[in-house]
């Protein structure tokens, strides 16, 4: 990453910092738009840091925003145009209005309207697939190229691919067998390579919209500040090359979603993944370790609850609530039933709420909470914490 492009994420960081929740989010939003313009090596205006402060202080709306760095580009001469930055700074502003809205169109029709989202007023081709074969020199493979799909099979495999993703079960699978399939299915979806360009960021705010969608809260920096390293853990899952000795190598991209969902701290430089690396850059390292309590301990010896793992909690009452919901559907009444509890508002403020919130319980029927047969069920990462809450019954 530039240091231009660090400064620019970093100043999101006091709104982090200052914990005021919407501003917090809005921040965290702006430093994923920002930073994920690294992976075609763009870097966004100062215009365009300055406007999104104002839209995370409130002044302005991110419609207004997006209004801003339109007329802001069709105001500068042809001596003062910077083609990459309006990219950048329009694909950012899109961006951030996407992943400000908790939606997912988990479908082909979806992705490929995703792609036309984010590019709106950026390519013409956005929202269009590619007609064309393609290769990709890369800097990690010393020059060489992934082996894309051909065009004339790329919705065939779109289909294929979301479709099973769609009907695929996580019960019963442990945190490591989560990670390692959602690294297959972000890994294959990636390497169709759809599009002709922004296939990289546009998969990447897919898989952010459905890692959401089955619980998961990863409005965390990984994608604003690894955004190129996500590209070349994708290209090395991708490549494959027997006359050198190099297999399909998924473990740098699967270290990437253990940091994001697990709060590993796993070195994430690209000189490790290098097909060439140089002495001292062939091991990756994992700078932090699991304590006997399950926290994240960094490598100055530091319990950090920022990045504990996403499947675990220490409410007592999520936990419970976990286990009394398991691999069924139930109402509040069920719920409070088989607790043995009776005061429903005490139940919703110490039980369920708290369980939404983080995301281990969901509704059946999320866009009518008050539906006369609203039922709960759990999320992939509350399903995984009941299997872990099982075994440790049974240790």
């Amino acid at each position: 990453m530039s240091d231009e492009q660090k400064h620019t994420i970093q100043d999101f960081d006091e709104y982090i910092r200052q914990g005021e929740p919407d501003k917090k989010e809005k921040a965290y939003i702006w430093q994923t738009a920002i930073g994920l313009q690294e992976v075609d090596g763009l870097s966004t205006s100062n215009y365009l840091k300055e406007t999104a402060k104002r839209n995370i202080e409130g002044e302005i709306s991110i419609d207004e925003v997006g209004q801003l760095v339109k007329s802001y580009y069709l105001s500068r001469t042809q001596r003062e145009h910077d083609a990459e930055k309006e990219e950048a700074d329009l694909t950012a502003a899109n961006i951030s209005k996407i992943l400000s809205v908790r939606t997912l169109d988990f479908s082909t029709h979806g992705y490929i309207s995703l792609h036309r989202r984010i590019f709106n007023g950026v390519f013409k081709h956005a929202g269009k697939i590619r007609n064309y074969d393609i290769t990709k020199k890369e800097w990690v493979l010393n020059g060489d190229t992934v082996n894309y799909l051909n065009n004339e099979d790329l919705l065939r495999a779109l289909d294929y691919d979301i479709g099973q993703e769609r009907q695929f079960s996580y019960k019963g699978l442990s945190s490591d067998e989560i990670i390692a399939h959602i690294t297959r299915f972000v890994s294959g979806l990636w390497q169709i390579h759809a599009f002709g360009e922004g296939n990289t960021r546009t998969t990447a705010v897919f898989t952010i919209q459905y890692l959401r969608s089955i619980g998961f809260d990863i409005n965390n920096d990984l994608f604003a500040k690894h955004s190129w390293y996500f590209r070349n853990a994708l290209v090395r899952a991708n490549y494959k090359n027997a006359r050198v000795g190099i297999d399909y190598t998924p473990i740098y991209l699967e270290r990437f979603f253990r940091n994001l969902l697990l709060g590993e701290e796993w070195d994430l430089r690209n000189r490790f993944l290098h097909i060439q690396a140089l002495e001292g850059w062939k091991e990756q390292h994992r700078l932090n370790e699991r304590t006997s309590s399950g926290q994240v301990r960094d490598k100055f010896g530091t319990s950090s609850s920022e990045n504990r793992n996403q499947f675990d909690t220490d409410n007592h009452n999520t936990q419970q609530l976990v286990l009394t919901i398991g691999e069924s559907q139930m109402s509040v009444k069920d719920m409070m039933k088989t607790l043995s509890l009776r005061g429903r508002d005490n139940f919703l403020k110490l039980y369920l709420n708290p369980a939404i919130e983080e995301e281990f319980v969901r509704l059946l029927h999320p866009n009518s909470p008050r539906h006369p047969r609203q039922k709960y069920l759990l999320t992939v990462k509350g399903l995984t914490l009941y299997n872990e809450l099982l075994q440790d019954k049974t240790r």
